[in-house]
């Protein structure tokens, strides 16, 4: 899709029309038996699977990911990769060209479906590109369940992205997103999103997987190991089981994840620790020289974990695993996938930090990233920039933890290819375009509701947000309808400018007028997206008095920021250009004067927002 009316219909009744009636979530239950020939680069799966439907409304036809058809030449994947040439994902292309089309033949991704059954009785089904769909013997119900079965084999891909064989750090297999999983169903339909490149969505669901491999390999995953004792690496005591054919078998079980990832290994190491009030975090990862900077990350990687669950809320699950596998970084339920060979401690901590941080906004809170990818990636980013900033406090004091964002958001938009946020994930034009809409519009859209609302007050509806929703699929109207409760303000204009828009805020002094007992002050609206403005005078003895002009859209105003109470102003409607207003303050009294003391206002040119009173 391009721009127009179809992207904003779509967004519009998202928002108004997602929770209609009462809430409700389909849940699965995976039983699965793998039987890798790693030698080959392939495995032949079983799976029963339960899956109840807890909607309103009767299924006729169910549908299942099979993301692996994506890696190969001609997929859809390939074509959208050749079709953005240098402005699509540089992961995928050289110079410009699409890696996948140079897939080996052998290396082709391929999930083959054997048969699929319900309740015992065979199922019709055809494959489109990465979406299975199955025509049902008999319609599930309304709040009832149905039991499938089928066997497939898969060729494990070429490692190109996030899944695949011998990664360029040497791994032998990252397997994610590997077996046929059934699509979310809501109040918006069955998610059936084409795998391009980008993000996963999936219902809540239990696993029970048995992995059969040669005895020599370790699996690292995101769940928990139910027979330490019987495989490699992650008991001193263990003593390996093996069958006939020198397999040793791995039990893994999860409970309301969204998927189940793994990776495998001759050469991993397993190394534990606990997290207090937290979960058991494990490193799985080749130890080498190269790899060294892992060990310095503990300390780090437990203090992440115990600033998130004070912070943002609880992490749910028992355990996580950071595994070295993939090609960059790519959370999935109780783990994540990167390349290990950190340059930087604070870079590679930074890595995990950023998928750790996911495991909130992907998987707890779970929201559908292939709509609202800005969530996720928004979300999580701006986790990252509070987190990092009290892991690594900056040498050069800064204002707020998110200037280096702020900065880069500014260049960005000077470049002129800014694209909506409110775009679907995959069908953004331009690679840089959809980052900027995605990382740096989402973490923003919290720097700036903070500056709206205050910083206490936000607090409180991230607390909030996550009591109510994690594990629940919420969407953006869910988390406004929280804002405008907590802040009791009229907050959906500012969702709108920010999300479904390119426009910029410009906010500017445009005159001083200095007199015998006053100062009176003309502020400008240079930009196209209406704020609140916070202004401070720095007086001579080092006092900062902060003022709160309210923006009529908003209908209540904040009270207290990070600064404390605000002397509260007249409000400044939305549709006038210019605001002047007078201070009971003189020129000899003041050293500095201006918007946004505090540094977090997204004006694309701050330079004209203080003013430095000259003697």
């Amino acid at each position: 899709m391009h721009r127009g009316v179809l992207f904003i219909f779509t967004f519009i009744f998202g928002l108004f029309a997602a929770q209609k009636g009462p809430y409700y979530q389909q849940h699965a239950k995976y039983k699965m038996d793998i039987d890798v020939d790693a030698k080959n680069f392939t495995y032949n799966g079983k799976q029963e699977l339960t899956y109840t439907n807890n909607s309103p409304e009767r299924l006729d036809v169910v549908y299942f990911h099979l993301y692996w058809n994506a890696f190969r030449p001609g997929s859809m994947m390939d074509q959208r990769v050749s079709s953005q040439g240098k402005n699509g994902d540089s992961r995928l292309q050289n110079n410009g060209i699409s890696r996948l089309a140079s897939i080996p033949k052998n290396e082709e991704g391929a999930q083959n479906i054997h048969w699929i059954k319900q309740n015992g009785k065979n199922l019709k089904f055809e494959i489109q590109e990465t979406i299975m769909k199955v025509y049902l013997d008999q319609p599930i119900q309304p709040n009832s369940s149905t039991k499938f079965a089928m066997e497939w084999d898969a060729v494990i891909p070429m490692q190109i992205r996030r899944a695949g064989r011998n990664n360029r750090e040497g791994i032998d297999m990252t397997v994610t997103q590997w077996y046929p999983k059934i699509a979310e169903y809501d109040y918006d339909g069955w998610a059936t999103f084409d795998y391009i490149g980008r993000e996963f969505h999936a219902p809540f669901s239990d696993f029970d997987v048995n992995i059969k491999i040669d005895k020599d390999y370790v699996i690292g995953a995101g769940g928990t190991l139910e027979n330490p004792l019987e495989v490699k690496g992650y008991d001193a005591k263990a003593s390996v089981k093996t069958d006939r054919n020198k397999k040793a078998t791995w039990h893994w079980t999860a409970k309301n994840m969204l998927d189940f990832a793994w990776a495998a290994d001759r050469d991993y190491t397993v190394e534990s620790m606990v997290v207090l009030e937290g979960p058991k975090v494990y490193f799985v990862y080749q130890k080498s020289e190269k790899t060294a900077l892992w060990s310095e990350a503990k300390p780090y990687v437990t203090k992440f974990f115990q600033l998130m669950n004070a912070k943002f809320g609880r992490y749910v699950y028992p355990s996580y695993s950071f595994i070295q596998g993939g090609d960059g970084g790519m959370e999935y339920g109780m783990c994540t996938m990167i390349l290990g060979e950190g340059r930087s401690l604070e870079g590679l901590v930074g890595l995990m930090v950023h998928e750790g941080g996911h495991s909130w906004n992907q998987q707890i809170m779970a929201y559908n990233e292939s709509v609202r990818p800005w969530m996720d990636e928004g979300f999580t980013s701006y986790y990252d920039d509070y987190i990092m900033y009290q892991l690594f406090p900056p040498e050069t004091p800064q204002a707020n933890p998110f200037v280096g964002t702020l900065d880069r958001y500014r260049s960005f938009v000077k470049r002129g290819i800014e694209e909506p946020a409110v775009w679907l994930g995959d069908h953004h034009d331009n690679g840089t375009a959809y980052s900027f809409a995605t990382y740096v519009k989402g973490d923003l859209f919290l720097v700036q509701l903070g500056y709206i609302i205050g910083e206490q007050k936000l607090d409180l509806v991230m607390k909030e947000f996550y009591n109510e929703w994690h594990l629940k699929h919420p969407t953006e109207r869910d988390f406004l309808h929280i804002a405008q409760k907590i802040s009791g303000m009229d907050l959906k204009w500012f969702l709108h400018y920010w999300i479904n828009t390119t426009k910029t805020i410009d906010y500017a002094v445009k005159d001083v007028q200095y007199g015998d007992g006053s100062t009176t002050i003309t502020l400008e609206n240079r930009g196209s997206v209406p704020m609140p403005i916070d202004f401070s005078v720095l007086t001579k003895d080092k006092q900062v008095i902060n003022y709160q002009i309210p923006l009529n859209m908003m209908r209540t105003w904040k009270s207290e920021d990070i600064f404390g109470k605000f002397q509260t102003m007249n409000y400044w409607p939305w549709t006038q250009k210019e605001y002047t207003f007078t201070i009971p303050y003189t020129k000899e009294q003041i050293s500095a004067l201006g918007i946004d003391f505090s540094q977090r206002l997204a004006d694309v040119n701050p330079e004209d927002n203080i003013i430095e009173v000259q003697p």
